[in-house]
């Protein structure tokens, strides 16, 4: 056997280390995630109540404050029915953007329920007359677990109050999402900008109108003038070129927010010949990295590592350098449907 061979024979033996180094933290990571899940289904079995208990003890405490002297219906639960779901790329929590403007350019749209409204593509109608509009939608995905306090990603593990944040993890699970709208067709609604997983349910859609949601000095005049017109029929572009004009008021956010760090996304020459294969959107994957989708727990504990998510029909692999300030991505491959593979399973069964 000649040198040569031998220096191949090396480098392939340091290839097969390295893939088993990766396959090792993947599995230590499916290892994490399953626990989670496993959890989750604990606390929902340990909680779970049928709809006559729900109504029981809910009777009951209500009778209890009266006795007491006291009238909580204004703190007790409050029943939503959703108007609608979102759908979007994202069939898992993980890796889901945690702002809408993260994932600007993918594509995601609210389906109405047809059971709130006779018909429901009446209620969005002059709703296209506007380019943003406001989701507020139901975290239906979270645990019960009610924190006072939260660790947000950009404090490396450091607690601050969950008002002061935009966690997920609330006492009211509520989520507020500003889109930007591309269309309306029927009684379907498609915007960019996703921070939302799939099958979220939709509490309420209102438009965006800036002199009202902008902080600014509006003077007394303008005010009183935009009063007249109903919502939504204002100049809206007058009202910004008018309250642009006069002093704003000074918006301020703390230094941990402005100060967020943006990595690096590398896609490798593998990864960018299966998105040209797969035709998935390059610059979505890229936002998506470039804001570092980890929790702080797989950051801390674990450091640079392999990291998969699934986006769409596709599974997405890359592996975060944290000295560098780098992510590597590795492979974009398309979701195998486990289903589908019994079936033809069963097919060659019954042949």
């Amino acid at each position: 056997m000649s040198e040569s061979d031998i220096e191949v024979l090396k480098n392939q033996l340091s290839i097969a280390r390295n893939e088993i180094k990766n396959l090792r933290q993947q599995i230590s990571n499916l290892q994490h995630v399953h626990h989670k899940d496993v959890q989750r289904i604990k606390d929902t079995l340990e909680n779970f109540k049928c709809r006559s208990c729900q109504l029981n003890t809910g009777l009951h405490t209500k009778e209890s404050s009266v006795e007491n002297g006291h009238d909580n219906t204004d703190s007790g639960g409050i029943p939503f029915n959703p108007i609608g779901v979102i759908r979007t790329a994202f069939s898992e929590k993980r890796a889901v953007p945690r702002q809408a403007n993260v994932a600007s350019k993918l594509l995601s749209r609210i389906d109405l329920c047809p059971t709130v409204f006779n018909n429901p593509e009446h209620s969005i109608e002059g709703l296209e007359s506007f380019s943003h509009i406001w989701i507020i939608y139901h975290f239906h995905r979270n645990q019960a677990h009610l924190k006072a306090k939260v660790a947000p990603p950009r404090l490396g593990g450091e607690r601050v109050g969950v008002f002061s944040t935009r966690s997920p993890h609330r006492p009211c699970p509520i989520g507020l999402s500003l889109v930007q709208l591309d269309r309306i067709e029927n009684s379907s609604i498609y915007f960019y900008g996703t921070d939302m997983v799939d099958e979220t349910p939709v509490l309420d859609i209102k438009p965006y109108i800036p002199q009202y949601d902008v902080p600014g000095k509006i003077d007394e005049q303008q005010f009183y003038s935009s009063r007249e017109a109903p919502d939504g029929e204002e100049n809206i572009d007058q009202a910004v070129a008018s309250s642009s004009k006069g002093p704003s008021q000074n918006v301020v956010i703390p230094n941990w927010i402005s100060n967020g760090s943006t990595l690096n996304v590398v896609f490798n020459e593998n990864a960018e010949q299966q998105i040209a294969e797969l035709g998935e959107d390059k610059k979505s994957i890229t936002d998506i990295l470039q804001a570092d989708p980890r929790s702080v727990y797989l950051r801390t504990k674990y450091g640079s590592q392999i990291y998969t998510f699934q986006l769409g029909e596709s599974t997405v692999t890359c592996k975060f350098d944290d000295q560098n300030s780098t992510v590597h991505v590795l492979h974009v491959r398309k979701v195998v449907n486990l289903s589908d593979i019994g079936d033809t399973t069963e097919d060659h069964v019954a042949e």
